[in-house]
């Protein structure tokens, strides 16, 4: 019984999460006509993932604005610039700054070369 169940479970979240994929395919194909319908499609996914606990990849967390829930797209709805050790990205429609951690190429070549 329970080893059913768990399979059950498994695919509820299998399909949720492909749910949660195809609702940002969809918010990327309809933000050059209707932004909103974009982030309200983001905000559907939202649901989806938090209702199903199911954890976002980190392509898909970050096109998604940390605090107004919106679309971002670089360029248009978002601003993306490199400041030491963090990209910024920040969100042009609640002006909200997020960072994400990477190591340049730079960084990189000096710690295999410590001259």
């Amino acid at each position: 019984m329970a080893r059913q169940r768990k399979k059950q479970k498994s695919l509820i979240k299998d399909l949720a999460a492909q749910r949660i994929e195809r609702l940002f395919e969809l918010a990327h194909d309809e933000f050059g006509q209707n932004p909103k319908r974009s982030d309200r499609y983001v905000l559907l996914a939202r649901r989806i993932g938090m209702r199903y606990r199911i954890r976002f990849p980190t392509n898909l967390k970050r096109r998604m604005c940390k605090h107004c829930r919106s679309y971002l797209v670089p360029g248009s709805s978002s601003r993306v610039r490199l400041r030491g050790r963090y990209i910024t990205v920040t969100c042009l429609r609640c002006n909200k700054q997020m960072r994400y951690p990477y190591k340049s190429s730079k960084s990189k070549v000096e710690e295999d070369n410590p001259a």
